[in-house]
């Protein structure tokens, strides 16, 4: 019988979903009577990718709710930092028997949401203010699709379209037509109609104009089909056929403001990624992104050991090249301006009498979280302000 290979929630959260040596791990502490020492681990990153100076904590929650209910404490930045190499972004403390089994499924959970997080954030500060959608989801195995849906939102997009995004995030997907529907049609106008007729008129009319004929006529075509209640076109054309995408939105916009539709903007998608956006900005209204979102640089996410517990005492300790001890990051905003000093430290001082923000936080002791989780759209929020306060990327292809 066929069926599909994923794990259950319950198989992640009792630790099953693991790398085999980390099982093997624990069956010799235990052996040895060493299971119940008390240690602290440290998440963090010790480079990012080419051309990357930040990256965004995302999957905090995720974490949380796989280490619920085990006897751990967990210090963490909130969901949503924007955060830089060797800053610790979540530690977690606890017997070594309870923490060894979830290295796996935690960093898998903060490396994935935060690697999505990380671009999408990009993207949406390189389109200076131009709507960003995110449909990336035909890029993955469908039951992350809510985890891509949320991690590509609070990182920025404007919009998913991900239809079961209603029921697990409480946003509206969006998102305009398939190629596959204008042409069952056979007809352009005759699928726009279609789509204007049956659907409810909260739906934006963004109509598909690449399929059959030039983008330039196609998206004329469009505007005398539905007149005002046009409100844009979308240019999803192939690689094979594209050409110069910014002169052939200029083209279009040019023609579409002749014949009085000068109201009708132009989206354009399909292969979208970080150079095409700042080569398009200008002209394109908005951009549908997918796979470069989706499938992006890993934000590599590594655990290590920093401090083991002897009698009542903590004592520092890590593998060679790991800076030992438990820390704390302090931060002096607007921007990224952090300090990373011994746990229990003094603040540092901040230029013109600002305050240091502590950015590591006790969400968990003792398997239960202690303080209250953000909504997604404050998270977003959150991620929208320190956008705001860093400089632009330089724009990475890939």
């Amino acid at each position: 019988m066929p069926r599909l290979y994923i794990a259950t929630e319950d198989e992640i959260r009792a630790g099953q979903v693991t790398d085999i040596y980390f099982l093997r791990t624990v069956e010799v502490l235990e052996k040895y009577g060493l299971g119940d020492t008390w240690v602290r681990v440290e998440f963090h990153v010790y480079s990012l990718p080419k051309g990357y100076e930040w990256a965004v904590f995302a999957g905090l929650e995720e974490a949380l709710r796989i280490l619920e209910g085990k006897p751990i404490t967990v210090y963490a930045m909130p969901e949503g930092t924007l955060f830089k190499p060797l800053e610790p972004i979540m530690v977690v403390e606890g017997p070594a028997k309870y923490l060894i089994p979830y290295e796996t499924s935690v960093l898998g959970v903060l490396r994935h949401n935060s690697s999505v997080a990380t671009r999408a954030a990009r993207i949406k500060k390189l389109a200076r203010g131009k709507p960003v959608l995110f449909f990336g989801l035909r890029s993955a195995h469908p039951a992350i699709a809510p985890m891509l849906d949320r991690a590509a939102y609070i990182g920025g997009c404007d919009a998913v379209s991900g239809a079961m995004s209603a029921k697990y995030l409480g946003l509206e997907p969006k998102g305009t037509m398939p190629h596959i529907f204008i042409l069952i049609f056979g007809d352009p106008k005759k699928a726009w109609k279609a789509f204007d007729e049956v659907l409810p008129s909260h739906i934006p009319r963004i109509a598909l104009a690449d399929t059959m004929y030039d983008e330039r006529v196609e998206a004329l075509m469009a505007a005398e089909t539905l007149g005002n209640k046009l409100y844009g076109v979308r240019f999803d054309t192939p690689s094979s056929r594209r050409g110069n995408m910014k002169l052939i939105i200029q083209e279009a916009k040019w023609t579409l403001k002749l014949h009085g539709y000068e109201h009708v903007k132009v989206y354009v998608s399909g292969g979208v990624d970080e150079e095409e956006v700042v080569e398009l900005r200008e002209v394109a209204d908005g951009f549908g992104v997918g796979t470069s979102i989706a499938f992006p640089p890993s934000i590599d996410i590594s655990a290590d050991l920093i401090e083991k517990k002897v009698g009542d005492t903590w004592i520092p300790v890590s593998k060679r090249g790991k800076m030992p001890g438990m820390k704390q990051v302090y931060r002096c905003r607007p921007g990224l301006n952090d300090f990373v000093v011994p746990w229990n430290s003094k603040p540092p001082a901040c230029p013109e009498g600002r305050e240091p923000v502590p950015l590591l936080i006790k969400y968990m002791e003792n398997g239960k979280i202690v303080q209250k989780l953000p909504g997604i759209e404050e998270i977003r929020r959150y991620v929208l302000e320190q956008l705001e306060e860093v400089p632009e990327p330089k724009p990475v292809s890939g």
